[in-house]
């Protein structure tokens, strides 16, 4: 088994980290968490049938679909997941159109650039810089809010800190994946795999996290 082949079966375990985070804390998750458990649970489901395809060897099945399909998921979820995270009402409309923008673009690349059978470079691009704005954002609110708390004890901080590690490290990659040659594109590939890894840590961190009282300074 080569070592890109590893880190993708590491990966795809990996997944269920955060699953069994947020089932073992459910009751205590607030609406945000909750939101961001069921999509974690979600995502296991195009990880696992692409290592199941891979290792019945099913060649001439594309489950390139499956990618597509995840990235609209994704844009609809942290649409959600950042808005009722966002306080101010400003933040709350750049979220709305946004993720409004960024869902239309995917369903455009879809239809007149690339297919539900090729790779989702423009959608994974367009993914990512929806979802590291929104993160730095968040990471403003966070470090500006007129509140005493303690942000290491936060689910959300610790779920921004994947999203935002995991698509901005990520995104050269998606950007040029279509350009890269078919022997390189396994061990590039490597690069999202181990990130994908920590990004799942961290969005386990944060579903463990309990709820916190603010204080007002």
């Amino acid at each position: 088994m080569s070592t890109a082949e590893l880190l993708s079966n590491i990966t795809v375990a990996s997944d269920f980290l955060p699953v069994a985070a947020a089932l073992y804390n459910y009751r205590r998750l607030d609406p945000i968490l909750r939101l961001m458990a069921v999509f974690c649970m979600l995502s296991v489901i195009p990880d696992v049938m692409g290592l199941v395809i891979s290792y019945l060897q099913l060649r001439h099945y594309n489950n390139l679909f499956l990618i597509h399909l995840f990235d609209m998921m994704a844009a609809i979820f942290f649409t959600l997941i950042y808005y009722r995270a966002f306080y101010k009402p400003l933040f709350k409309k750049i979220t709305l159109i946004f993720g409004i923008v960024s869902l239309a673009a995917m369903i455009f690349n879809v239809i007149f650039i690339e297919s539900m059978s090729t790779y989702p470079s423009v959608s994974n691009t367009v993914l990512c810089i929806f979802l590291i704005t929104l993160s730095l954002v968040y990471f403003y609110q966070l470090l500006t809010r007129q509140e005493f708390t303690y942000i290491e004890k936060q689910g959300m901080f610790w779920i921004n800190s994947g999203v935002l590690f995991y698509f901005a490290i990520n995104i050269f990659l998606f950007m040029l994946f279509n350009k890269i040659s078919l022997p390189d594109k396994f061990n590039y590939y490597m690069m999202q795999s181990v990130t994908n890894i920590i990004a799942n840590l961290l969005y386990s961190v944060g579903l463990l996290c309990k709820p916190q009282d603010n204080k007002t300074i």
